[in-house]
């Protein structure tokens, strides 16, 4: 008789419910002999990932993969940090952004995207609960009661369409079961940081349960305004989310209903003028992480609202599994920022020292962007295989939709609105044929057609008229943009002995042609930039050591894009356009370790190194705008410099990350000290190299020390998450002056968190 393989929802919410039984039930593990009881102490636990839309250990899938959860995850997120804290954490993945928590851009092995506008196209895809989040801000969703991360690396054109021609940073929530389970969370830090968190779920009848998730995050501002005087002028957030769960699960047929939705009050990016020296990429005496200079952007304040909502429907065929996931998403909200970093009060122009600073500006910069009426709507049905027969496979079909303006408002310009559409269909299939019990082989195919369209709304010029004279603005004609094209993938896993393995993939990827007009609010033409298409090749080998406490999985990748999109953002000509270079290499490894050393000690971490060049013998840019930086590239004329041979901007040569927990058992639990270190590598700012726009050698620690109650299921812990405050130049704004921005600050805290059963 055939044992039917469960589908991923069900197989997901079995596992969970396994490891809370395992968690829960210290008498299981009295009836076994003391030296089994030690082996199995020493052992780590089987990691399941969905990064083939079905579940499976992550040792048996032939793809490079990285997965976060329980307390590792947490103590990233102890400080109320947005989605960027996994920046650095895993090997090959970074993430940075001049948004603040609005708008996360993510790189995977060195390839993204460093458009900061609302309408930025990105080659890593963020997915969370099985729907893809594919507008900036829906990406930075906040994250809480998290079941587990995965970062899939290289392109997944085959199984998951948006863009992923980089990867995939995939989130699965916490899902409803039928056993009561509930806690809370409470986190009081530095800065007067105060985080609320909880949940609670079971069944309400036999096949139908629920879960609720909330959150609450706030810091108070605390960064003072040394132009104006004012104390606690900005730096702070308040974010509120929540998302409520309804699971109903019979034999035959499961509905998934999730509900979410989100609230931020926060600050943009910090801004800081002049930080940097002239031909030095230190810090100097102009910044004071506790001060800006700031004459407008209204404190850069940030306020974007989301909601969105998704239905999961799982039919039993025979033999088969069909799944339909319908969802939507909608978000709205608007930023500004004091771009230059400081004030410049002259009306004149004159160059008065004292009337600017810190350090020269040439001219004010403020800006305020405006997401109107953000719509997403997705649908994708599968059907699946599920049985125990050599040839597993899948179908499906994928469809996409979305709309949404963009308002940008200028000091000098104006207010502009834009309108962007995108509408994509594809059809995709994918097999793995089991040769033995050791070998299998899989291949997919999928084919995407993708359709943009831009046209221009309303202008109003009248602050650009008062400084130029000049009203008049260009009407651009809408434009529409198409294309499909075909991805694939094959790959193989080869099993050597019962806990090693070799696998071996090649894939493409395709991210279709994209539409940029933010240049229309500053009276230039959009751009556009030509389909890129990505041709990717790794082997690696996943291995599970002595007697299973030693885990350690690593990759070899080379990869090429023809017709690499890159955004040519500031500069002398202070624009934000499209382009596209001949082609993009990147070539490198990574290693993901975690060594259970004793059964009081586990050590991980992993290391990565990535090397990528601009291949393009013509292109050119503009570099840093008034001189103000040291460019090294070669000149071409017109105050431009070629770019060939430059590594990807954002993109950091190596990332190296170790963790380690150890445990001291207590009568009533235990007492625990848990650490982590990232470092990152070289790192270049922009498309251009200089002396000022790089950084190496940027690393951050966390230190947590606990105290885990088994007998009444609390836990109390002291955190510090930048423990040693280290400053690091996250980001730059080039076409003005020496402007930066630096990442979070030290938070010190205390965090309480209570479960029930």
């Amino acid at each position: 008789m055939k044992t039917c393989k469960k589908s991923v929802l069900a197989l997901s919410i079995q596992a969970s419910l396994l490891a809370a039984a395992v968690g829960l039930s210290p008498a299981l593990f009295a009836q076994e002999s003391d030296k089994d009881q030690a082996a199995e102490e020493t052992k780590l636990e089987r990691i399941m990932v969905t990064a083939q839309k079905r579940v499976q250990s992550t040792q048996e899938v032939p793809i490079s993969i990285a997965t976060l959860s329980g307390e590792k995850f947490d103590a990233l997120f102890a400080g109320g940090e947005d989605i960027q804290a996994l920046s650095g954490k895993i090997p090959g993945l970074y993430a940075e952004s001049s948004n603040g928590r609005a708008a996360p851009r993510f790189y995977i092995r060195g390839l993204g995207n460093t458009d900061f506008d609302l309408a930025a196209s990105q080659p890593v895809s963020v997915i969370m609960d099985d729907v893809v989040m594919e507008n900036v801000i829906l990406k930075s969703f906040p994250l809480f009661d998290i079941e587990q991360a995965e970062v899939i690396r290289g392109p997944q054109g085959t199984l998951f369409g948006r863009n992923t021609t980089a990867g995939i940073v995939k989130f699965n929530s916490v899902k409803p079961t039928q056993d009561f389970e509930a806690y809370t969370k409470a986190t009081v830090g530095s800065f007067g940081t105060i985080n609320l968190e909880g949940a609670a779920g079971g069944g309400l009848t036999d096949e139908l349960s629920a879960r609720i998730s909330l959150m609450n995050q706030n810091r108070d501002d605390w960064v003072d305004n040394g132009f104006t005087g004012e104390k606690d002028f900005t730096g702070g957030h308040d974010e509120k989310a929540g998302r409520l769960q309804f699971l109903y699960d019979t034999d035959a047929f499961s509905a998934l209903l999730n509900v979410h939705g989100r609230k931020l009050d926060g600050t943009s990016s910090l801004f800081r003028a002049n930080i940097l020296t002239p031909g030095s990429n230190e810090l100097n005496e102009n910044y004071d992480r506790d001060t800006v200079y700031y004459d407008k952007g209204d404190g850069n304040f940030q306020k974007y609202d989301n909601f969105g909502t998704s239905l999961t429907f799982e039919f039993a065929l025979k033999d088969m599994t069909l799944t339909m996931i319908s969802a939507m998403e909608k978000a709205d909200g608007k930023g500004k920022g004091d771009i230059d970093g400081g004030h410049r009060i002259d009306a004149n122009f004159d160059n008065i020292p004292e009337q600017m600073g810190p350090g020269f500006i040439p001219f004010d910069a403020v800006t305020e962007d405006q997401l109107n009426d953000l719509e997403q709507y997705t649908q994708e049905i599968r059907l699946a295989s599920d049985t125990n027969e050599a040839l597993e496979w899948q179908v499906g079909a994928f469809y996409f939709d979305s709309s949404f303006g963009v308002t940008s408002v200028d000091g000098y310009y104006g207010a502009t609105t834009v309108y962007h559409g995108n509408e994509s269909w594809a059809v995709f299939g994918q097999s793995t044929y089991n040769l033995t019990d050791r070998w299998d082989i899989t291949g997919g195919v999928r084919y995407t057609y993708d359709e943009k369209t831009f046209w221009v709304g309303q202008q109003n010029v009248d602050g650009f008229a008062l400084v130029t004279g000049d009203a008049s603005i260009q009407n651009y004609d809408p434009l529409k943009v198409d294309d499909g094209q075909v991805s694939w993938e094959l790959s193989s896993n080869y099993r050597l002995t019962d806990t090693t393995s070799v696998f071996g993939r090649v894939a493409s990827g395709f991210r279709a042609q994209s539409i940029q007009g933010r240049d229309v609010a500053f009276e230039k033409a959009p751009s556009v930039a030509d389909s890129e298409t990505i041709t990717s090749f790794e082997v690696g080998a996943k291995s599970d050591l002595l007697d299973d406490s030693l885990r350690l999985n690593g990759a070899l990748f080379y990869y090429t894009i023809d017709d690499i999109q890159l955004s040519a953002i500031g500069g002398e000509t202070q624009g934000n356009q499209l382009i596209n270079a001949d082609k993009g290499v990147g070539y490198g490894f990574e290693v993901d370790a975690e060594w259970r050393a004793t059964k009081s000690l586990v050590v991980g971490g992993g290391f990565s190194y990535n090397n990528t060049e601009l291949k393009d013998q013509n292109l050119l840019v503009a570099p840093c705008g008034s001189g103000a930086c040291t460019p090294t590239d070669p000149a071409g004329g017109n105050g431009l410099v070629f770019i060939d041979g430059n590594p990807f901007p954002q993109a950091p040569e190596t990332i190296l990350t170790v963790n380690a927990r150890y445990d001291i058992p207590v009568s009533t639990g235990e007492i625990y000290i848990y650490g982590d270190v990232a470092r990152q590598g070289d790192t270049n700012l922009f498309l251009y190299e200089s002396m000022e726009y790089r950084t190496n050698g940027n690393f951050e620690a966390g230190l947590r020390i606990g105290y885990l109650n088994f007998d009444n299921n609390y836990e109390v812990a002291l955190f510090g998450r930048n423990i040693t405050d280290e400053e690091n130049l996250k980001g730059a704004i080039d076409f003005n002056n020496l402007t930066g921005f630096v990442n979070e600050p030290r938070i010190i805290g205390v965090e309480f968190k209570k479960n029930f059963f």
